[in-house]
């Protein structure tokens, strides 16, 4: 399942560098399903994240990145910031040794979590921007169907660390809706 991410992550960079390429020039204020985002916060936080995933993938010490990565991370041109963040990212991925150590903000782990994590984050965080910049909302039901595995595991843990807000009651069969409301979105 995890070596699975690994060879899934490039194709998910590419999907949602689609959604940021797509988002029309009046809707980077917008907000998104990230209660507290925007898109172009959104937007942030992805670049921040691909630009961090290098060094992880490095296996450098946070200590040495620092702070460098924190706040506004894409300036003046988030389309541009993001395709220089997710080349460098994406580059990385189907090298990555699925076993070697990571470390990440919570401890080090095996990098297949790392992975897991990301391929999430990247599908989720492509149906939020997808909503909310008024684009197609529509997921690959492959990286749809290993994220709701892995969030069914995990989502108790998310919840903990805050990197979620808790489910949100769904009677859907459909496994994007079941996916994002894992998540904390409203559908």
């Amino acid at each position: 399942m995890t070596t699975s991410a690994l060879l899934m992550i490039p194709e998910a960079i590419d999907r949602f560098g689609a959604r940021v390429r797509g988002v029309p020039a009046d809707r980077w204020d917008d907000p998104t399903p990230c209660t507290e985002w925007t898109v172009r916060d959104l937007v942030n936080h992805l670049v921040g994240e691909h630009l961090w995933a290098p060094h992880i993938l490095a296996g450098e010490p946070l200590e040495q990145v620092g702070n460098r990565y924190d706040g506004d991370v894409v300036g003046a041109d988030p389309v541009a910031a993001w395709e220089r963040a997710a080349a460098r990212s994406r580059a990385l991925w189907p090298a990555a040794d699925p076993a070697g150590p990571v470390q990440l903000s919570f401890g080090t782990v095996p990098l297949r979590d790392y992975a897991d994590q990301m391929l999430v984050d990247l599908t989720v965080h492509q149906w939020d921007l997808a909503r909310g910049s008024g684009q197609d909302e529509t997921l690959d039901p492959a990286a749809v169907a290993y994220g709701l595995a892995y969030a069914r595991a995990n989502v108790e843990r998310f919840i903990g660390m805050g990197v979620t807000a808790p489910p949100v009651p769904t009677t859907s069969t459909d496994p994007t809706v079941q996916l994002i409301s894992l998540c904390g979105r409203e559908v």
